[in-house]
């Protein structure tokens, strides 16, 4: 079993790897992070939970050097998964010495300006926020030795494509970059042409799409009966969180006011939310504060919470794609799973 010292990870690196339980790397992780350090570029197929965030969280917080300027930065599409990326950096560097910030939209300018004066070498961002900083001054990008776009589909899928453009051509060209996507659609291929310079190609584990680990099941009813059904799934789950899938934010907030009602401790992600409600719900839920979460998708993003033992499709999801994101959920790290679709006989009635 190769090691983080053997792959040549400094100490203060690795202790606080081990003190959250990274014992060894992951393949993914023995496989790119001897690429990243040896500076050469990375494109990686690659879903939620592979472990590809420490994979270049390792590498790139191994070259970053403190008190040096902003040298470090990862571009992710929504507020949440930042958040996550951010909290999983703050683990890994935490004797590093290294301090990291994320930049989102509807946070206050001023929290985050505060960060950046006292001086950070990682950001971690959104496009559309990042610009503003770029444009305000209040992020200068001239030192940057690292660039990661994560969920680089997602951001595509979103329009941030132009921005993503715009931000890249500020930095310099003999940095290191590394490209994740779910999915290779010919935009992000022509993105990567652009950008990278001869990188290497990993197709990571692909969990998310094989379902390993995961019971799944369907059951056809009513719609009037989906919360009758739901309430008994969540109650034999209860020694384990849940997470309940819907397809509108109406009727997120819907479902979760009903679990409410019904003695569950649920919370609510959606995009109507303000980003302190959805902070505030998802700290909650990791916390085990709550036990169920009720989400939209793109609100999703991002969520790894090892002690999710079910995922409910509320609501059939209308692309493959999203239906093994969302029950990707479950079964984290080896751990087993359940996923259950709810399908009203109205939606299959055509």
């Amino acid at each position: 079993m190769t090691t983080f010292e053997q792959l040549g990870i400094k100490k203060s690196i690795v202790d606080g790897l081990k003190e959250i339980g990274f014992e060894a790397p992951f393949p993914i992780q023995e496989a790119t992070i001897p690429v990243l350090l040896a500076g050469r570029d990375v494109i990686g197929q690659a879903h939620t939970g592979t472990g590809k965030t420490a994979a270049y969280a390792i590498s790139m917080l191994q070259n970053v050097e403190p008190r040096r300027g902003i040298q470090g930065l990862i571009l992710a599409p929504t507020r949440e998964l930042a958040v996550q990326i951010t909290t999983e950096f703050k683990k890994f560097a935490k004797h590093a010495g290294i301090r990291i910030v994320s930049i989102y939209g509807g946070q206050g300018m001023g929290i985050q300006l505060d960060a950046l004066r006292h001086g950070v070498e990682i950001v971690v961002a959104t496009p559309g926020r990042l610009i503003d900083h770029l444009k305000r001054g209040s992020v200068d990008l001239k030192d940057i030795k690292y660039v990661v776009l994560d969920e680089a589909d997602t951001m595509l899928d979103m329009g941030f494509i132009d921005d993503i453009k715009f931000i890249l051509d500020l930095t310099p060209v003999n940095k290191v970059m590394s490209l994740f996507s779910a999915t290779m659609p010919p935009a992000i291929l022509r993105l990567a042409e652009d950008y990278l310079n001869n990188p290497k190609q990993f197709l990571l584990s692909a969990d998310d799409l094989s379902g390993e680990g995961i019971d799944q099941s369907f059951l056809v009813i009513k719609d009037r009966e989906k919360l009758k059904y739901l309430i008994d799934f969540i109650k034999e789950n209860k020694k384990s969180q849940s997470i309940v899938f819907c397809s509108t934010k109406n009727r997120t907030r819907e479902v979760a006011r009903d679990l409410r009602e019904n003695g569950f401790n649920a919370v609510a992600i959606e995009g109507d939310m303000s980003q302190h409600q959805r902070e505030n719900s998802m700290s909650r839920f990791r916390r085990g504060q709550a036990d169920v979460l009720v989400a939209t998708d793109v609100a999703a993003r991002g969520i790894d919470v090892p002690e999710v033992a079910l995922v409910v499709n509320y609501d059939v999801p209308n692309q493959e794609m999203v239906y093994f994101h969302r029950i990707g959920r479950t079964a984290r790290a080896g751990a087993k799973g359940r996923a259950i679709t709810l399908v009203s006989y109205s939606s299959i009635g055509d």
